[in-house]
């Protein structure tokens, strides 16, 4: 469902929107295109943020996991 508002936007935006955009996509589309864009690539960040915050915190045991599975590596040579 499409929900109507109003946004107040300089001259100039407006000018790129419409320049971007063509004739053929009207500025509605345009705009909501660009903020699905957005909106999906921030919800991406915010994700491997999290991810790499996990990985930070359990660093410390993963490295020293993977050296002891290195060092019975070596042995076995």
């Amino acid at each position: 469902m499409k929900v109507k508002t109003s946004l107040t936007l300089s001259e100039d935006i407006l000018a790129v929107i419409d320049r971007l955009a063509g004739p053929d996509i009207s500025r509605s589309s345009f705009i909501e295109k660009i903020l699905r864009d957005f909106l999906a690539q921030r919800q991406k960040a915010q994700r491997l943020a999290l991810d790499l915050a996990a990985m930070n915190q359990h660093a410390g045991k993963l490295s020293a996991e993977m050296s002891d599975a290195l060092s019975f590596q070596a042995g076995a040579d």
